[in-house]
C-alpha cells in the first residue's frame, strides 16, 4: 500500500525548493552579471589609463625615446598599480612597467595588440607567461597625423577582480540565505495556518462518520475551507434529519411488522432471509434474529415451502398454496407469495405471507365431529318416534295401556329433541355475540 504523503509536508518542502531554487538562480544571474559589470568598468578604467597614458609618451616617439617610454612606464605603472606596456607597430616592446623591455618578445601577435592595430581597440582576458598569472589586458592604438606609432596596453591581474566578485558573491549568498530562512519560516507559518483547518475538518469528518451528526465544525477564515467546512455541516445536518427519518420510518414499520397476526418474511434473489416478522418466527419456530442474512433451506427443512419461495422468485404473479408445517407440533398453514420490488421496481425477491390456519382447521373438525353428534344424536329419537308411531298405526293404539307407555316414551324423545333443539339455538347465539365482539 502506497504511503500517503503529509500536506503539510508537501507545501512546506514545496515552498522550500522554490526559495532555494529561486535562490540559486538569483545569486548565479546576480554574479554574472557582476562579474559582466565590473570587467565593463575595468576595461573603461583601463581604456582610461591608456589614453592618458598616451598623452605623456606623445612627444616621444618622434624621435623615439625608448629609455623615456619604458621610465614613464614603469613611474604610471608604480602609481597606478597598473603594468603598462608600449609596443611599436612591428611588435617591439620599447617600455614595460613591470619587465625589461629588451627582454621581452615580439608583441605583435598578442590578440588585444592585433585588435588594437586593426580596429583601435583591443581586450584579451588570458595567461601570462611572463608573470604566471592571468590578465585582462586592453590595448589602444596611438595615432599622428593618421599614422600608428604605438600601441599603449595596459592590464590588471584578474587574481584581484575575482577575489572582489567572490566577496560580492559572498555577501549575495549570505543575504539569500537569511531571506531563504525568512521565506521559509513564512512558508512553515503558511502551510501550518492551511493544514490546521484541514485538521479539523478530517477530525469533523472522523466524527460524522461515528455517527455524532451534532458536531459541529468550526468555520476557518480561509474562504475554501470555510465554504467545505459549511458545507460538512449543512451535510451533516442533513444526514441527521434522514436518518432520524429512515429510523422512524423503520421503527414504524418495524410496530406494524410486529402486530400483525401473520407471518411475513423476505428473501432476496440469493434464497437468503433479508426480514422476518414476530408472527413468521413464532410460526415457522425459529429465532428471527439468528435466521437474519441465512438462506431458505437452512430455516426450513420443509420441501413444500421452500418450493413456493422457489416459485416466488421466479414468478411475476403470486403463488399461494395451503402447506401443512411439521415442526413442535402439525400446523396448516396457508402461504402466500408476491414478488418483492425496490423504489425503482427492479425486483429484488419475495415476499412470503404466513397464515396460521391450524385453530380454524381444529375448529373445523370440531364443527364437523359436532355435527355429526348431532345428527346422531337427533337420529335416534326421530327413529323411536317413527317407531312407534308406526306401532300406534298398526292398531297397538286400540290397546289403551300401550298406547299410554308408547306416547309417553314418544313423549320422552320430543323432549330429548327439543333440548338438542334448544341447545343448537344457544350455540349459535353465542357465535353471533363472538363475532359481533370481534367486529
Amino acid at each position: 500500500m502506497t504511503r500517503k504523503k503529509s500536506l503539510f509536508r508537501q507545501l512546506f518542502l514545496s515552498y522550500v525548493f522554490i526559495i532555494l531554487a529561486s535562490l540559486f538562480a538569483v545569486t548565479w544571474y546576480a554574479s554574472t552579471s557582476l562579474r559582466e559589470f565590473f570587467l565593463r568598468e575595468i576595461e573603461s578604467d583601463l581604456k582610461e589609463r591608456s589614453n592618458i597614458l598616451s598623452v605623456q609618451l606623445r612627444d616621444h616617439f618622434d624621435p623615439l625615446d625608448e629609455g623615456e617610454i619604458d621610465k614613464i612606464c614603469k613611474e604610471m605603472g608604480y602609481l597606478g598599480d597598473t603594468r603598462f606596456t608600449v609596443i611599436l607597430p612591428s611588435g617591439t616592446v620599447v617600455g614595460d612597467s613591470q619587465e625589461d623591455p629588451k627582454k621581452m618578445d615580439n608583441h605583435l601577435d598578442r590578440p588585444e595588440v592585433a585588435a588594437a592595430i586593426s580596429k583601435g581597440v583591443g581586450i584579451s582576458e588570458r595567461h601570462s607567461l611572463t608573470l604566471g598569472t592571468t590578465f585582462l589586458y586592453v590595448a589602444v592604438s596611438q595615432k599622428k597625423n593618421g599614422q600608428l606609432t604605438a600601441v599603449v596596453r595596459n592590464s590588471v591581474a584578474m587574481d584581484s577582480v575575482d577575489e572582489t566578485i567572490w566577496r560580492t558573491q559572498l555577501r549575495v549568498i549570505f543575504g539569500g540565505l537569511v531571506i531563504a530562512f525568512l521565506a521559509a519560516l513564512i512558508s512553515f507559518l503558511v502551510a501550518h495556518k492551511i493544514r490546521r483547518p484541514i485538521e479539523e475538518v478530517k477530525r469533523g469528518a472522523e466524527i460524522f462518520a461515528k455517527g455524532d451528526f451534532q458536531f459541529r465544525l468550526p468555520i476557518s477564515d480561509l474562504r475554501e475551507i470555510g465554504s467545505l467546512s459549511e458545507t460538512m455541516n449543512r451535510m451533516a445536518e442533513e444526514l441527521h434529519r434522514r436518518i432520524d427519518t429512515m429510523t422512524q420510518q423503520t421503527n414504524e414499520l418495524e410496530a406494524v411488522l410486529s402486530s400483525m397476526v401473520e407471518g411475513v418474511f423476505g428473501v432476496d434473489m440469493d434464497d437468503r432471509i433479508i426480514g422476518i416478522n414476530i408472527a413468521a418466527a413464532d410460526i415457522l419456530k425459529c429465532d428471527r434474529h439468528e435466521v437474519q442474512g441465512r438462506t431458505i433451506q437452512e430455516v426450513l427443512r420443509h420441501s413444500d415451502l421452500q418450493r413456493l419461495v422457489h416459485e416466488a422468485l421466479s414468478s411475476n404473479e403470486p403463488v399461494e398454496r395451503e402447506i401443512t408445517l411439521y415442526t413442535e407440533e402439525e400446523s396448516a398453514v396457508w402461504a402466500v407469495g408476491n414478488p418483492l420490488r425496490d423504489g425503482r421496481k427492479d425486483r429484488i425477491g419475495a415476499l412470503i405471507v404466513l397464515n396460521d390456519m391450524t385453530r380454524l382447521r381444529k375448529l373445523e373438525n370440531i364443527r364437523r365431529d359436532f355435527v355429526a353428534n348431532v345428527s346422531h344424536e337427533i337420529k335416534t329419537p326421530i327413529t323411536a318416534i317413527k317407531g312407534f308411531v308406526e306401532t300406534l298405526k298398526d292398531g297397538a293404539v286400540k290397546n289403551t295401556e300401550d298406547a299410554e307407555r308408547f306416547l309417553s316414551i314418544i313423549q320422552r324423545h320430543v323432549d330429548r329433541l327439543e333440548a338438542i333443539v334448544e341447545d343448537l339455538l344457544s350455540l349459535s347465539r353465542i357465535e353471533r355475540e363472538s363475532e359481533r365482539e370481534e367486529v
